[in-house]
């Protein structure tokens, strides 16, 4: 069963450098090691002062020992939460928060506005500002319906909008001085385990920042609502707790990089439960380059119909060592497959020099690749594995 996601874009109360983080990468000593060792020595100061408190009272001298070793173990923890501190400054100034208002028809033929509200994130691309958020956060409204408030206070309206219903992607265009940008930072080294900030507006609450690490990468099978468009899914999952009024807000690294946009959680009452997903920053971008560039979005083109049904036993039949790549069944007649002589029965086993994981990521990978690339993939097949060249054609000319 595919777990059932609740979108970040519910009505939420109305509210209200652009610099390398090289301080904090020193100071980056938030790792899991840290944490045992101050836990195991505050645990064994906690049972000897529990053995102290059962004989009797503690002395003025005992105490002025025990403040010293507190000290000395709070100055640990206090490394780690200065690169919190750090990260929270930097990337703050550059975190709106989003309000639009869209038509809707009601009973009866009546009209009314539609309030919602999420997040959103300033970036500086090739000298010119933008907004990324989540498309959901915006759909169906026009741009002059579009509020931004800026971290200062001040209220701004985007200039233009674009928008990708299958990535769940939208772009703001924008225009003001002194505005302040988040660097971006590269998704695809993102690893399970890593700590992460998520930076937002959750229920209005301006600016909320809370800390965790990525639980997960990789998420496709998604059912984020009844009417979802969003196809294309490869989502980062963390426990950084994010609620309603998230979505479309940064999820940053130590170094106070963007490495995605918050989109979902998965919960059952609709609040933070733990388990919520971003869109990894890097696929973001792919789509968000071809809608300020182009206008609208190109999606490549393979030609291949693939097995969802492909298991280990077929796996083993075929001689793979295990379950992986997309197991290819038919080939789309004048298709760049059949142009790299790619067939039936053929295991793809990367795509463009990344290892395939099943049939849903090569969908992926392919519709994120620009039309035209000319891209390696290797093939299994008769138990041998070799490479051939693809140049990716036009979707819409399928």
């Amino acid at each position: 069963m595919r777990p059932t996601c609740t979108r970040l874009d519910r009505l939420a109360p109305p509210a209200g450098r652009n610099r390398l983080l090289s301080a904090g990468v020193r100071l980056a000593i938030a790792c899991f090691g840290l944490w045992l060792g101050v836990a195991q020595a505050l645990a064994a100061q906690s049972a000897q002062l529990t053995v102290l408190e059962r004989v009797g009272p503690i002395t003025a001298e005992r105490r002025a020992e025990l403040q010293q070793q507190l000290d000395k173990h709070a100055q640990l923890l206090e490394a780690q939460s200065a690169v919190v501190k750090i990260v929270s400054k930097l990337v703050g100034p550059a975190v709106v928060y989003i309000e639009t208002e869209t038509p809707q028809s009601g009973p009866r033929g009546r009209s009314y506005q539609l309030e919602e509200a999420g997040s959103g994130v300033i970036i500086n691309w090739k000298g010119s500002h933008y907004v990324l958020t989540a498309r959901h956060v915006v759909r169906g409204a026009a741009p002059q319906a579009i509020k931004i408030n800026l971290a200062d206070g001040r209220r701004i309206y985007p200039t233009k909008l674009w928008e990708d219903p299958e990535t769940d992607v939208a772009v703001l265009a924008i225009s003001a001085p002194d505005l302040v940008a988040a660097p971006l930072g590269d998704s695809d080294r993102v690893e399970t385990g890593d700590f992460v900030l998520a930076v937002g507006n959750p229920f209005g609450l301006t600016h909320s920042v809370t800390f965790g690490i990525i639980s997960a990468k990789g998420r496709r099978d998604l059912r984020l609502d009844d009417s979802s468009t969003v196809r294309f899914q490869d989502f980062m999952q963390t426990d950084a707790a994010i609620n309603p009024g998230n979505s479309g807000g940064p999820l940053v690294n130590l170094r106070a990089e963007i490495i995605g946009i918050n989109t979902a959680i998965a919960s059952k009452s609709g609040r933070n439960e733990g388990i919520g997903f971003a869109i990894p920053i890097n696929m973001y971008m792919a789509v968000a380059r071809q809608l300020i560039e182009k206008g609208k979005v190109a999606r490549a083109f393979l030609g291949v119909s693939l097995n969802s049904k492909f298991g280990p036993a077929m796996a083993a039949e075929l001689g793979l060592p295990g379950l992986m790549g997309a197991h290819v069944t038919a080939i789309t007649k004048g298709s760049p497959a059949e142009a790299a002589d790619i067939r039936p029965g053929d295991v793809i086993l990367e795509f463009n020099r990344v290892r395939v994981e099943d049939d849903s990521h090569l969908v992926n990978l392919v519709a994120l690749t620009e039309v035209g690339t000319k891209v390696p993939v290797v093939i299994f097949r008769d138990r041998k594995t070799f490479t051939l060249e693809v140049e990716v054609g036009d979707r819409s000319k399928f």
